[in-house]
């Protein structure tokens, strides 16, 4: 294996365990829920904490890795990784596992954008097309087989067991970086803005609290005091960004408008598919009968639906153009959310099963494609700046799906929880088609 499949292989294992760190936990929610007897809304914190760890230490990493070196901050990251791992599994209170999963977060932050960026700058150019898809696969690979396992592990074992099922792979990854990866020299790189840093942090903690007052306590004056300042400091944050010379997160950047149109697309598709695949879990288990197992089923057929869909756009993709891409993915994505609208009952399993191919089919395709247009016009600094903000949107965007998603149920007023779901996934359709207003308008 030559170096740089590598240092791919190292990245690729590391987003791996990202992955299913959102979609093998979202599986065990209703077993933590009932353990703890929490709302959807408080064991939504498991994932925001997770979220909000990442986001804290993303704008760090590049900085980290120039004082410690890749090899040593790839390794270390993995190992407190493991540790905060076994933490969160035996924690016997929702708010220790919330604790462990933002040290979870910050552990995960280290590794994807510095791995990230030493990939692509090992595959440029027409090259970043291969890397790209090797992401979105494993990306895909892992809704796939980890909800499955992940409901086996639940209705076998515990909840606790999610977690411990990711010391093997976080163990190995470290093992490969230290084995691995060249061992390089401390560079000089300027220290990181933590003013910036702190402002981005407060924003987003308040952004999400935001639907956490108004959910959980049912508070619209402090939700919305929440919301204003939340935007109050980004404000503040985009005006300071402009005088400083490093700003922790360079969102002049998006000027780009395929770096833009992929953050809008990535909201729109996989944000919003995590707030609907979250209700869904509570929905099937609760309402139409499923057990944990057989709810994690559901995402094999997602992925199935997207390695389809992303064979056939990557092979397609300098032919037909993203434009044309994005639309066909959205518009896919979107009709499988809106066929959940009349699922009410364990007998129609053909419509889930068609629901979930065809959310699958769209994500596949809109998210390969945000994933290759991205960054493909950055190089240098740029590229590392732009690598940060990319991998910091994508983990935001499940945040912000699922907590706007489980705000739009809690406002649903109907008979029953089934039609309140119902409902919310109605919305759900048509809050995705709006990505392509932006879409549309690109020349």
């Amino acid at each position: 294996m030559t170096y740089r499949y590598k240092i791919a292989t190292v990245f690729l294992l590391g987003f791996f365990i990202d992955c299913i760190n959102i979609f093998m936990s979202a599986i065990a929610l209703p077993e933590i829920a009932f353990s703890f007897s929490a709302s959807q809304s408080q064991v939504a914190w498991v994932a925001n904490a997770y979220i909000l760890g990442l986001v804290l230490v993303m704008p760090m990493s590049l900085w980290l890795a120039s004082q410690l070196g890749n090899q040593k901050l790839l390794c270390y990251s993995m190992l407190l990784f493991s540790l905060a791992v076994w933490l969160s599994g035996v924690s016997n209170s929702i708010y220790q596992l919330i604790f462990w999963r933002f040290i979870q977060g910050m552990a995960g932050g280290l590794l994807i954008p510095v791995g990230q960026a030493l990939v692509f700058a090992l595959f440029p150019n027409n090259e970043r097309q291969r890397i790209s898809t090797l992401i979105m696969s494993v990306a895909l690979i892992a809704p796939a087989f980890s909800p499955a396992i992940g409901g086996v592990i639940v209705d076998t074992l515990s909840w606790h067991w999610i977690f411990y099922a990711n010391l093997p792979l976080s163990l190995l990854t470290a093992l490969l970086a230290w084995v691995w990866i060249k061992r390089d020299e401390r560079k000089a790189r300027e220290k990181p803005d933590l003013i910036g840093l702190l402002m981005i942090s407060i924003s987003l903690l308040c952004l999400l609290l935001t639907f956490s007052f108004y959910n959980d306590y049912h508070n619209l004056l402090l939700a919305i005091t929440s919301f204003v300042f939340s935007a109050l400091v980004f404000i503040i944050y985009l005006q300071y960004a402009k005088k400083c010379r490093e700003p922790i997160l360079n969102f002049q950047l998006l000027k780009n408008k395929n770096l833009c149109n992929a953050f809008i697309v990535y909201y729109a598709v996989p944000g919003v598919f995590t707030g609907v695949n979250l209700l869904n879990i509570f929905n099937l288990q609760t309402n139409l009968g499923y057990n944990a197992a057989q709810t994690g089923l559901f995402m094999v057929l997602y992925a199935l639906g997207a390695v389809i869909s992303m064979v056939i756009g990557g092979r397609w993709y300098l032919r037909a153009g993203k434009k044309r891409l994005f639309i066909i993915g959205v518009t896919l994505h979107s009709l499988g959310i809106f066929i959940l609208y009349w699922v009410s009952s364990s007998s129609q399993l053909n419509l889930l099963i068609l629901a979930y191919l065809l959310m699958g089919m769209g994500g596949g395709l809109s998210a390969n494609t945000a994933q290759i247009s991205s960054l493909i016009d950055f190089k240098g600094k740029d590229l590392l700046q732009g690598s940060v903000l990319w991998n910091i949107n994508r983990q935001v965007a499940f945040s912000v799906g699922t907590v706007v998603l489980i705000s739009i149920f809690s406002l649903t007023t109907f008979s029953s929880d089934l039609i309140c779901y119902q409902y919310t996934f109605l919305i759900a359709s048509v809050l995705g088609l709006f990505s392509l207003i932006s879409v549309v308008k690109e020349k």
